[in-house]
């Protein structure tokens, strides 16, 4: 559900030119000093929620935190640079976490990098094949059931860093992480809970009070210094912290605590360090496993970025290209992963941060990179003192602004019962099963009731006695069919079957199809099937009043008048003097076709 903000001045609302990008656009419009103040202020503003929370997501997905901080800094600005939209901020999501983490399980960070290499080229295939607008068509009861399953999942993740407990292996099945998570509830640790529970309080009360200052930089930073100041004032006292969890190599060789004071450093995703130390082993046999991954990745960040950009449209007026974002979404997951870059998509949060922080051109999204990255080089040591309670907090926030709890209720009060199932199921297959089968789910069942829906819109009805538009009565042994509706699949058999009776009642037989729009293959073989059966039972058939794209489609399938078979008229009208015509003197068929 696009949330309600407050209105916003306008920007030109003119439409890009084909795979123009909005960087592009804003400078030929013209970019002043003005603009350049607005957008560095934004960019500001949302480099700080994007630096704790970068990291946060990370960790979610089972990658030390810096991984999430090149993502913000390497996409965010390559898609800002490309992409189609003028507001969109870009880097890793909460929307991913459930693809991301079975990767890293199975493949290691390698794994997860090179995947998210496959998706960028694919996003970037999707982008030239001018498919942006294609995702729209994605059933809403889909993106809302499973994006409320990820919330469910990510605040799930959370209670573990959230409470302090013990786990030594968190298991990826659903059912069995909710077990271990129960018998772990023993080791609950009162410093952590304490900090998180702090930490929850501020993000929930902070935005209430002003909006000037992002919730997020109030919130971790009394919850780190409170954290620092107990440990050093309170036996026993001790929270867990990005430092005390995570390490690297530094340039000398020794392991240092926290996140490496580095830019990010160029290398090939598939060579860095796994799990164990390791590199990935490259082969076919790898990339063709990642694929299926790699496609959910794709079409998710997808999804997501265009739904992103309409939503920052809605805040400020503007108009995205979508295959442009796609090309831009695309460009920043292919080059990122060079960088130690994962997965990332235009995040709607921070998006609306940075328009409500006076953003609007991509500009702003540069800025919001290079704040990351100069905090990397400045403030690495201090970041490593963050609580991890403190950032399983921010997303159980991010989880719970995610799944639209009362939006999700109220569907399942009035929607139809066949969106109700589609919903629940997406719902249900994300939190237990997995996304891939989710929404490969999810889009079949959809596409099984788009047909049931279309067979039901479709009719055929035989027309007795007077025609409003006809002169008069037709003889006994001509008929007229009514179709109406789109012959699509599922709804094009429905309707031929209904003139299986003709061929017992009449000679020539009318077929009305001013009421059908389209038709499809599926429609064009049912109508052939039904014309020929007709045929061959020695009716002449007479198609009226076809519709542009149906009147194309059946002329390249090489239908035409064929004397005492087939007439093809442009009304009603014609067609009812030919059956007439053919009735009374059939001899004179021919010259009436």
């Amino acid at each position: 559900m696009t949330p309600r903000y407050q209105e916003l001045p306008q920007v030109n609302t003119r439409s890009f030119p084909p795979l123009a990008s909005a960087l592009r656009q804003v400078w030929r419009e013209g970019y002043g000093l003005s603009d350049l103040r607005g957008d560095v202020m934004a960019g500001l503003v949302v480099g700080v929620v994007a630096l704790p929370l970068s990291m946060a997501l990370a960790i979610a997905c089972n990658v030390p935190p810096q991984y999430g901080l090149y993502t913000a800094i390497v996409a965010g600005a390559v898609a800002a640079l490309t992409g189609g939209s003028r507001t969109s901020v870009t880097g890793p999501t909460a929307a991913f976490v459930v693809v991301l983490l079975p990767i890293v399980s199975q493949y290691g960070l390698p794994g997860l990098l090179l995947a998210t290499n496959m998706a960028g080229v694919i996003l970037v295939v999707m982008g030239l094949a001018k498919m942006g607008r294609l995702i729209q068509f994605i059933p809403y009861p889909v993106t809302t059931g499973f994006t409320a399953g990820i919330a469910v999942v990510i605040a799930t993740l959370q209670v573990k860093d959230f409470l302090g407990l013990h786990i030594e292996h968190m298991p990826q099945d659903y059912i069995e992480r909710v077990s271990a998570l129960a018998r772990a509830l023993p080791s609950t640790h009162g410093p952590d809970v304490l900090i998180g529970v702090l930490t929850l309080a501020l993000l929930i009360v902070w935005p209430k009070l002003t909006r000037k200052i992002p919730g997020a930089l109030v919130a971790l930073t009394v919850a780190a210094l409170a954290g620092w100041l107990f440990t050093r004032t309170i036996d026993g006292f001790q929270v867990a912290t990005i430092g005390g969890r995570f390490s690297y190599i530094s340039a000398d060789g020794a392991i240092a605590s926290g996140i490496p004071q580095l830019p990010p450093m160029l290398q090939w995703p598939w060579r860095v360090p796994g799990t164990g130390g390791e590199p990935l082993d490259l082969s076919f046999a790898v990339v063709r496993d990642l694929l299926g991954p790699a496609f959910t990745i794709a079409i998710l960040g997808a999804i997501e970025s265009l739904l992103c950009a309409v939503v920052a449209d809605g805040m400020v007026g503007s108009k995205h290209d979508p295959d442009g974002e796609l090309i831009g979404q695309g460009l920043g997951n292919l080059i990122g992963p060079f960088f130690g870059g994962f997965a990332a998509t235009g995040a709607v949060a921070r998006s609306a941060t940075n328009i409500r922080a006076g953003g609007r051109t991509p500009v702003s999204a540069i800025v919001h990179a290079i704040f990351v990255l100069i905090a990397v080089l400045l403030l690495a040591p201090v970041l490593s003192y963050l609580p991890l309670a403190s950032l399983a907090a921010l997303l159980l926030v991010v989880a719970w602004n995610m799944s639209e709890a009362k939006h999700f209720i109220r569907m399942l009060r009035v929607a139809p019962r066949s969106d109700v199932a589609v919903l629940l199921t997406c719902f249900g297959l994300t939190v237990l099963m997995d996304m891939v089968i989710a929404v490969s789910a999810g889009v079949i069942l959809a596409a099984l009731l788009f047909m049931q829906r279309m067979a039901a819109l479709s009719s055929t009805k035989l027309v007795v006695g007077h025609h409003p538009r006809m002169l008069a009565p037709l003889p006994d042994g001509v008929v007229l069919y009514e179709v109406a509706g789109p012959l699509f699949f599922g709804a094009a058999e429905k309707a031929a079957s209904a003139l299986a009776t003709a061929e017992d009642r009449a000679s020539v037989v009318i077929l009305d199809l001013a009421g059908v729009p389209v038709i499809d293959a599926t429609g064009l073989v049912a109508l052939e099937s039904a014309i020929k059966k007709l045929q061959s039972a020695g009716v002449m058939v007479v198609l009226a009043d076809c519709k542009p794209q149906p009147m194309d489609v059946m002329r390249k399938a090489g239908m035409h008048d064929e004397p005492h078979k087939l007439a093809l008229c442009k009304t009603l009208g014609e067609a009812e003097m030919l059956a007439r015509l053919v009735f009374h003197n059939p001899a004179d068929a021919s010259a009436g076709a």
